[in-house]
């Protein structure tokens, strides 16, 4: 809660900071404010549209239809969750800017001159990254719904005579709202907390605005007021969500009384059949398979250029950094989630409810609210050398992803817990185990594949984010995802393409479990 915490006290009007809070708003609402509020708006409007387009698609085509080839498209459709959307980013400009290949032969081509295609560092360039590398969000919890609770209304709705598009519309797609609202707010959380694609693409949003107000500005005031808005809408969407999901069980024990047989998904054939296969493989081409193609390129062109002396002392680091706060956050959500078991007042409920929401903070934010208490302690006592321990080491870094990332290790560690019953706690008690006795030789033994999962999403999240890691990273520690965003952004792209790929592969194994525990689910 002290990122939070610390961003509500710059408002108040204590000190020669807080004094001047009013002044430094008005400047920013006649200036910068304004583009900063339209730019987020659009962009996240025209996310949110695409990514349930492409997402709601996807679902309904793996489905509610068959055709040669859906089980392999309901896993094909989530291999972009395996590319941090920056990565997307910097692979699509290597290809598509004016001195890309594709560019350069269409000029060679048709004899022309000057720029053949529109320039990818732009909003819609930014859209179009987004849409492709967040819609499994979106296709992910529509594909639940609409497995687990439209196909019966469906089918019934078949024979009764409705046609295959009044089925959709009718049935299908309403019972599917709520998933769609609910993947949709991931979407836009995931789009505010940006930093690697707005800032590379020069998209002036308030994640952006945050950085350069601290880092360009030195500017304090004005940061955390920018992070205080950037704050409010992620609560909106954090509360839209939790609606959503709401809803997600309300109509899926109303499908549940509704009927009891298992609908049958309709066959496809002829032009239908390519359809579905359009609508499934063009997000996975856009979305992962182009975009590893584009990063492959420079590497079979000339491996010489590529950074492999640094390329091990880089993957060690983000390695170190992802092991410790996987370690550190399993260990967090074990107390908090064994905490929770036993004790099951207001108190303990809220606590494990407010580090559940961490996740939902953006990156930058964190790194704002953890770095002004400092800076007032240290402007407070400057000998007690607060700003050398938190700043630019290793326990200051890892202090912000345990902030973020806890609640991933937490939602896994609750799902094992749900699976232990209550009576073998008593039965434990009964035979005088005390409460480490418990934890140690009980739940522990029947946690492990719940703690395991935990870390290593934790991992991966670590590994991939860059926000939290550019300014608060020890010196001489670059992380693979910090180098894969300074290399494009000098326009070393080439270069770019080793730590990119690294993340790629790294990525993939979150992807790949998901998959799994998909099937098995199925089955």
């Amino acid at each position: 809660m002290l990122p939070v915490l610390a961003l509500l006290g710059a408002w108040l009007p204590l000190g020669p900071e807080g004094a001047q809070a009013g002044a430094v708003l008005r400047e920013m609402a006649a200036t910068v404010l304004p583009q900063y509020v339209w730019t987020t708006l659009w962009l996240g409007l025209l996310v949110a549209v695409g990514a349930a387009l492409v997402g709601s698609a996807g679902a309904v085509a793996v489905t509610l239809y068959d055709f040669p080839g859906r089980r392999h498209m309901e896993w094909l459709l989530l291999l972009p969750l395996a590319l941090p959307a920056y990565v997307i980013a910097y692979a699509y400009t290597d290809f598509l800017q004016f001195s890309g290949p594709l560019q350069s032969w269409l000029r060679e081509s048709l004899g022309l001159q000057g720029r053949m295609l529109p320039d990818i560092r732009s909003l819609g360039g930014a859209v179009w990254v987004f849409i492709f590398a967040l819609y499994p969000y979106v296709y992910l919890l529509a594909r639940t719904a609409l497995g687990e609770r439209a196909a019966q209304l469906v089918e019934a709705a078949r024979l009764l005579g409705a046609s295959p598009a009044r089925r959709l519309r009718s049935v299908a797609l309403p019972l599917a709202r709520p998933a769609v609202a609910a993947g949709v707010a991931l979407v836009l959380m995931e789009t505010l907390a940006d930093f690697g694609v707005t800032s590379y693409f020069g998209i002036q949003t308030f994640t952006v605005g945050i950085y350069k107000a601290w880092l360009s500005m030195d500017d304090r005031v004005a940061a955390a007021q920018l992070s205080t808005f950037l704050l409010l809408l992620v609560a909106v969407l954090l509360q839209l969500e939790q609606r959503a999901q709401r809803r997600m069980r309300f109509v899926g024990n109303a499908v549940n009384r509704a009927g009891a047989g298992s609908g049958q998904p309709q066959w496809l054939r002829g032009r239908h059949c390519v359809l579905a296969w359009l609508v499934c493989l063009l997000p996975v081409l856009m979305g992962f398979v182009l975009p590893v193609l584009f990063m492959l390129r420079p590497l079979a062109a000339d491996w010489s250029v590529l950074p492999w002396s640094r390329f091990l002392q880089w993957a060690g680091n983000s390695v170190r950094l992802g092991a410790i706060t996987a370690v550190l956050g399993v260990a967090i959500a074990l107390l908090l989630a064994y905490a929770a078991r036993r004790n099951q007042g207001r108190l303990t409920r809220a606590v494990v409810r407010l580090a559940g929401l961490g996740y939902a903070v953006p990156g930058a934010v964190i790194v704002v609210g953890i770095l002004l208490p400092v800076g007032w302690v240290q402007l407070a006592a400057p000998g007690l050398g607060l700003t050398a321990l938190v700043t630019t080491t290793a326990f200051g870094i890892v202090w912000a992803y345990l902030v973020r990332f806890s609640a991933v290790s937490l939602q896994s560690v609750q799902s094992g817990y749900a699976r232990i019953p209550l009576s073998m706690d008593d039965s434990a008690r009964m035979l005088g185990a005390g409460p480490l006795r418990l934890l140690g030789c009980v739940h522990w033994p029947l946690l492990r594949r719940s703690t395991a999962a935990a870390a290593l999403l934790v991992f991966v999240d670590v590994m991939k984010e860059l926000p939290a890691t550019i300014v608060l990273r020890p010196f001489n520690s670059d992380t693979l995802a910090v180098v894969a965003y300074q290399l494009a952004r000098d326009e070393r792209l080439g270069e770019a393409a080793l730590p990119s790929l690294a993340l790629a592969l790294v990525g993939l194994v979150p992807v790949i479990m998901l998959s799994r525990t998909l099937r098995a689910g199925r089955g």
